[in-house]
């Protein structure tokens, strides 16, 4: 029988059938693994085949049906693994917040990166409204013109005001949805808003550091009201990219994708090279400079190996 993952908690998993019935289930030691490099063979939103344990409530994975895709961050413990966040999305949610914490653009472009290397849809939404001034009010206009200019839905809510958030529901139907971002911008909240059953504990933002604390241990599916799914997700500090080399980059930042064809050298890599058309875009404002320096950040921290 088929069924798709709703819990990893390391050696088990929470899966839902086919006919509708949540199981505990366990990988079956035959499952081949070998080519899998993340540390996590067996994600949240994988469909895998199962077959009932004799006389036992449980059941044993049997074999991983094929993603059609997945978003995967660097493992913390080994840079030449990935640990694969989520799989088969229909779109993804960034949370992010411009304070308490504040969510740097680079950890903004690295998720869109990874969300473009798969063709997921991304959506970015800003929370914690209520507690933007003038100087916040004013950052959000300007990366919302900039996100949007790419093609990318910003929307901005409070959760703590129940502000926007009509708007984040109605792109949520009907899709499986990936929400991530940084600890401490208001996962929890959200899914205690759209679950209001489940009251999920959250935390204050350290005061002494300004980071969010981690509430969310492990990835976990829900199912919506209506039709779809959301998947909530621990909270990350960092999110290092994976199966990623300098010279596919560009590729992922769809504003420079529709220029770099007229650059003069077909591996220009947009940094130094004479006849760069994405740098001759960025002087004339077609680029944002905010983007093209991000760019450059990225390329420089990348190493040049696969996963």
């Amino acid at each position: 029988m088929r069924a798709r993952v709703y819990k990893s908690t390391g050696s088990w998993y929470t899966v839902k059938t086919e006919e509708g019935n949540f199981c505990q289930a366990r990988i079956k030691g035959a499952v081949k693994l070998d080519e899998i490099t993340s540390t996590n063979p067996i994600a949240v939103g994988d469909w895998v085949e199962c077959e009932q344990e004799i006389d036992q409530p449980t059941i044993i994975i049997s074999a991983i049906i094929d993603r059609d895709n997945y978003v995967a961050r660097q493992s913390p413990h080994n840079k030449r693994q990935q640990h694969i966040i989520a799989s088969n999305l229909d779109q993804s949610i960034l949370l992010a917040t411009l304070k308490s914490p504040k969510t740097s653009q680079g950890f903004i472009d690295r998720f869109l990166i990874s969300c473009e290397a798969f063709h997921i849809p991304a959506i970015i939404v800003f929370n914690k409204s209520d507690i933007y001034g003038p100087k916040e009010m004013a950052i959000y206009e300007m990366m919302k013109e900039i996100y949007e200019k790419v093609g990318y839905q910003v929307l901005l809510i409070s959760i703590e005001k129940q502000e926007g958030l009509a708007a984040v529901q109605k792109t949520l139907t009907g899709k499986t949805t990936l929400v991530s971002g940084h600890s401490g911008v208001g996962k929890s909240s959200f899914i205690n808003f759209l679950f209001p059953s489940l009251a999920i504990t959250t935390q204050e933002v350290s005061q002494w550091s300004g980071k969010g604390m981690h509430t969310t241990t492990f990835a976990q599916m829900y199912d919506l009201p209506q039709t779809g799914a959301v998947i909530d997700t621990p909270g990350m500090r960092e999110l290092g990219l994976v199966n990623l080399e300098r010279d596919e980059l560009a590729q992922y930042f769809p504003e420079m994708r529709a220029q770099m064809q007229s650059c003069q050298f077909n591996n220009c890599q947009h940094i130094n090279e004479p006849g760069c058309a994405v740098k001759a875009a960025v002087e004339k404002g077609v680029i944002s400079e905010a983007r093209f320096f991000s760019y450059v950040d990225l390329w420089h921290g990348l190493e040049s190996f696969k996963y």
